[in-house]
C-alpha cells in the first residue's frame, strides 16, 4: 500500500473529497510551510499569518467536495491565501483611512463643534500614552504641554539643565508619536500637543 507522501496532489484531492483525513494531513504537511512563507511575506505579522493559514486549511477541509480534481492544488491554496490577505489589507486600509479622516476632522474643525464623546476618547488615548512614559520624563512632558511651562522654567523648577529638559520632551514625543500613528491618529497629536 502506497504511503500518502507518494501520492500526487490530484490523488490526494480525490481522497480528500471522500473525507479521507490522512490525505488532508498530507496536504497540510506538504503545503503549510510554503503557504506560511508566502502569507508572512505579505502581512509581516506572525499571529495574523497563522490565523490566515488556519482558515485556509479549515476551508479546504470544509469545502473539499467543491474542489475539482483537475485544479492545481498549490495554485488553489495560493489563490485562497492571496484573496484572504487582500481582504485583510483592504479592511485595514479602510480602517486606517477612516481613522485618518476622523483625525483630519479633529485637526481642522473648531473644537466646539466636535462631538464631546469622541474628543474625550481621543484625549483619553493620548493621556494613556503619556502615563506610560517613565516617571521623570512624564513629569517634564506634562509641565511642558499641560502647564505650558518653558524649558527654562521647568529646568529651574526641577533643578535640571535646559538641555536635559529639552531632550526629555523630545524623547517623550518620539515615544508617543509612533504609538498614536499606529492608531491612525497621527494628526491628533498635532491638535493636542501643538
Amino acid at each position: 500500500m502506497a504511503r500518502y507522501c507518494e501520492y500526487s496532489d490530484n490523488e490526494l484531492v480525490d481522497l480528500l473529497k471522500s473525507g479521507d483525513r490522512l490525505s488532508f494531513t498530507e496536504i497540510y504537511n506538504r503545503y503549510w510551510s510554503l503557504m506560511y512563507a508566502q502569507v508572512y511575506k505579505m502581512l509581516r505579522d506572525e499571529e495574523e499569518t497563522k490565523d490566515v493559514i488556519q482558515e485556509i486549511f479549515s476551508n479546504l477541509w470544509i469545502k473539499a467536495g467543491d474542489i475539482k480534481s483537475s485544479h492545481n492544488l498549490g495554485g488553489l491554496l495560493y489563490a485562497a491565501a492571496r484573496n484572504k490577505v487582500l481582504n485583510i489589507l483592504e479592511k485595514s486600509r479602510v480602517r486606517s483611512d477612516y481613522a485618518k479622516s476622523i483625525a483630519a476632522f479633529v485637526t481642522y474643525t473648531d473644537p466646539e463643534t466636535l462631538d464631546k464623546l469622541d474628543e474625550k476618547r481621543l484625549i483619553l488615548i493620548i493621556e494613556q500614552e503619556i502615563q506610560r512614559l517613565p516617571p521623570k520624563m512624564r513629569e517634564i512632558f506634562e509641565l511642558s504641554r499641560k502647564d505650558d511651562l518653558s524649558h527654562k522654567e521647568i529646568a529651574k523648577r526641577l533643578n535640571l539643565s535646559d538641555q536635559t529638559v529639552k531632550k526629555q520632551v523630545q524623547n517623550a514625543l518620539k515615544i508617543i508619536k509612533p504609538r498614536i500613528n499606529q492608531m491612525g491618529l497621527s494628526m491628533v497629536i498635532l491638535f493636542i500637543f501643538r
